[in-house]
């Protein structure tokens, strides 16, 4: 008989509660602002949503926020399935908040920063493909530039970087071993999920990621990422995509 591969099902979660404020526009947050025709988050979930193994996408945002969400992309919201949760005082809040609604099928939970938009399905699959073998992956970068600890405007250290890496998302862990790391933070506000799951004492593999995916954070940012669009690497097929994916209906 012939032998049924696997698939391990993946969630993914997309904090956008932040309060964004040194995006300094006083129309959009940073997740919500218009880039290449549609909203910063919305391409940051297409990429998920276009991929066989990715059977839920949970945006996270601040309740301040849910009302203007609402009226902006609650029937979208519906149609394409996503589920949106309201967030809580700090990020690790925010993500604890989303746990709590992931499927229970699910076998691996991604986070990826909703302001991350310029992320390759290539990119993806490597790092999703890292934590099925470890339980816990993120992509990063090498640190390239010369790092200077300042303090009041002046140089105190020169920082080797040997070693030093930058970390993005998405970040990835085995269901059970994400739930354990947020269990047991007993309300420490680490800076990125991998950091809970160290603290347990667990190894996350590190996956060499692209400068092209890039964190918006302010508008400059937002222009550069206009142009990392359309750098990045073009999908392979890779499941049934969701019927808007080139709509603009989001505009």
């Amino acid at each position: 008989t012939e032998e049924r591969v696997v698939v391990p099902k993946f969630a993914v979660i997309l904090p956008a509660a932040g309060k964004s404020s040194r995006f300094r526009d006083k129309n959009y947050k940073k997740p919500f602002a218009p880039l290449a025709g549609k909203p910063v988050w919305l391409h940051s979930a297409e990429r998920f949503l276009a991929r066989g193994d990715v059977k839920q996408v949970l945006v996270v945002i601040s309740p301040e926020d849910r009302e203007e969400f609402d009226r902006k992309f609650a029937a979208n919201v519906m149609i394409l399935g996503i589920d949106v949760v309201n967030g809580g005082e700090e990020r690790a809040d925010s993500i604890q908040n989303a746990l709590a609604r992931v499927k229970p099928d699910v076998d691996f939970i991604a986070v990826h920063d909703a302001a991350r938009p310029c992320i390759a399905d290539e990119w993806i699959g490597r790092v999703f493909e890292a934590a099925e073998k470890s339980d816990a992956a993120i992509l990063a970068l090498p640190v390239a530039a010369t790092l200077k600890r300042v303090d009041h405007g002046n140089i105190q250290e020169t920082v080797p970087r040997a070693n030093l890496w930058e970390a993005q998302t998405p970040q990835v862990f085995k269901r059970q071993l994400l739930l354990d790391a947020y269990a047991a933070r007993a309300g420490f506000q680490a800076t990125d999920d991998a950091q809970l799951v160290e603290r347990l004492g667990r190894k996350v593999t590190v996956v060499t990621g692209s400068p092209i995916n890039l964190k918006i954070t302010t508008q400059e940012d937002l222009r550069f990422a206009e142009h990392a669009l359309k750098a990045l690497p073009k999908p392979k097929n890779f499941g049934p995509a969701h019927p808007f994916a080139d709509d603009d209906m989001w505009k």
